[in-house]
């Protein structure tokens, strides 16, 4: 395909279509609780969550921010949570990578909703497997209560938040909060549980119970500032560390602290000066499709996030429908694990589906990834997968053998994985592509992406059966506008759910990704996981041969 091919100007103005609508998207989540909102905030003398991460980050270095589509329409019964309340940012403080949460008092005065829990969940694991500070700025009214049920008691509800404060404070991974705002009831916890401890006079204040609560409770009358503010907390109680006159003072301690941490151990992962593509990036839009069931080359993808646009191809004649190569990303060496979109040819000459995992690929992927195992080169998946290949023949030959044999491998692997669905993420395709339940590192998504036990056509048709045998079992029937009707209906409710906004929204990945943006999102993803030593040995489980 050339440039000034019709097809290929199709594909990029398609998907350029794709990413006017994405930032559009962006810039209203960014706007938090409204301007009316962020007013009163800055009528307070306080600065916005996002304000306050620009700030303290470093101007020159690179950040992403994680969840931006948390809880993205969702809670309309409760006037939406933009980017579920808490804004999550991996970037540079003082030089140092660290994990950024903070509180967005413009939504709902920063009340937690379930997906501001799992949120919050997610930046403390991402900073306990990658061994990263993290930094708290508080400013929330607390439990958002009319939800409260899906908020506080269950394993992985608000109080792991605490308990994992405590893990990482053994694990000696630097926690630092600052409290900005409001800080009440279990959420005191928090900072205080964290390694050292900053609060704003006059804005800030903590307590386990607020003025109306004590005074319902033990009939006492109290203030805000007497109860919880900073003189109480840094000169009487002795709870809070350092008292700060407004937000840029907090915010330049921070980075005070942060400059003076002691050097981190290091995984070791091979660097080496970057370079950028050969072929042009920007390419990427035109020869990717944005109409998921349209072929096309995989390989003209990964020649432009790779630096040189050089691929060391692992068994390139075998197993065709997944490419496994060595390469470099912004120069660090990765092991790329990819599906092959196009028809291919098999070693005995028959065709096989682009997209679908074959026996023959699903044997030489997991012996790459055991490979990339052996020699500590961590591995980055690129999806556009279908799933397995079905019927006699693939049963016949053990497809399901083959398939554990991956999902094996990716399971147990030690280096750090980096997932990027660019397209289909189907079936145990996800999961044998290293999806969210194998413990990525860090997981993205294209625009472009689906998520999915299964495609929408194949999906829509299986459940219009289903109700069609419930029908019939009443004694009833449809006629064939009725079932095109119905068949419609069942797909476009079933496509909505399979989206790359859906599963944003529930944080089933931690971001999309313009593609031109994936090198540096890898870059920096592999960074991070570059600060956690690889301590234990690769082994697989049982593997049938």
């Amino acid at each position: 395909m050339k440039n000034n091919d019709l097809q290929f100007n199709k594909n990029d103005d398609a998907y350029r279509l794709l990413l006017s609508e994405m930032r559009r998207r962006l810039d209203l989540i960014r706007q938090g609780g409204g301007k009316k909102n962020i007013d009163r905030q800055h009528e307070r003398g306080k600065m916005t969550a996002r304000e306050r991460i620009a700030y303290l980050l470093d101007r020159d270095q690179p950040y992403l921010e994680i969840g931006a589509f948390a809880a993205y329409d969702m809670y309309a019964e409760h006037g939406g949570c933009p980017a579920a309340g808490v804004i999550v940012v991996l970037g540079y403080v003082s030089g140092r990578l660290c994990i950024v949460v903070a509180n967005d008092a413009t939504v709902k005065a920063g009340a937690w909703f379930p997906l501001t829990t799992k949120k919050n969940l997610r930046a403390q694991e991402l900073a306990m497997e990658n061994r990263l500070p993290i930094i708290y700025l508080v400013d929330s009214a607390g439990v958002f209560l009319p939800m409260q049920d899906e908020i506080f008691p269950d394993k992985e509800h608000f109080g792991r938040i605490f308990r994992n404060n405590a893990v990482m404070s053994a694990e000696g991974i630097p926690q630092i909060a600052a409290i900005m705002g409001s800080c009440v009831a279990g959420g005191a916890y928090l900072p205080i549980m964290s390694d050292e401890a900053l609060i704003v006079k006059g804005t800030g204040s903590v307590f386990l119970a607020g003025p109306y609560l004590v005074k319902a409770a033990i009939g006492e009358d109290t203030d805000i500032e007497t109860l919880g503010g900073a003189t109480t907390h840094c000169e009487i109680s002795g709870v809070t560390d350092y008292a700060c006159a407004d937000d840029r003072e907090c915010l330049d301690r921070i980075r005070s602290i942060v400059d003076k941490l002691g050097p981190a151990p290091l995984a070791g992962l091979n660097r080496s000066a970057p370079q950028p593509p050969a072929l042009a990036e920007h390419e990427l839009l035109g020869f990717f499709p944005t109409d998921n069931a349209q072929p096309y080359d995989t390989y003209e993808i990964l020649r432009r996030l790779t630096d040189r646009s050089e691929l060391d191809e692992y068994k390139p004649g075998y197993g065709k429908t997944i490419i496994c190569a060595y390469a470099r990303i912004d120069g660090w060496a990765v092991g790329i694990v990819a599906n092959q979109r196009k028809v291919v040819k098999s070693r005995k000459g028959e065709m096989q589906f682009g997209g679908v995992i074959y026996s023959d690929s699903a044997d030489k992927a997991a012996r790459f990834v055991m490979n990339c195992n052996q020699k500590r080169i961590p591995l980055v998946f690129v999806q556009d997968v279908t799933g397995f290949m079905v019927g006699t023949r693939s049963e016949h030959g053990g497809i399901i053998k083959d398939g554990a044999k991956l999902v094996n491998a990716v399971a147990n692997s030690v280096v750090p994985k980096i997932t990027v669905i660019t397209g289909n993420s189907y079936g145990a395709g996800n999961y044998a592509m290293c999806g969210k339940a194998y413990d990525p590192r860090f997981i993205f998504g294209w625009p472009t992406a689906r998520i999915a036990v299964m495609g929408g056509d194949q999906a829509a048709r299986t459940l219009l059966q289903i109700q069609e045998t419930a029908l019939k079992a009443r004694g009833q029937t449809l006629d064939e506008k009725q079932e095109k009707a119905l068949l419609e209906e069942i797909r476009q409710r079933y496509e909505q759910q399979t989206t790359a906004y859906y599963a944003a929204a529930r944080l089933w990945i931690d971001a999309i990704l313009d593609p031109l943006e994936t090198r540096k999102a890898i870059s920096l993803a592999l960074s991070a996981a570059n600060h956690a030593p690889i301590d234990r040995s690769f082994r697989t489980g049982v593997i049938q041969t």
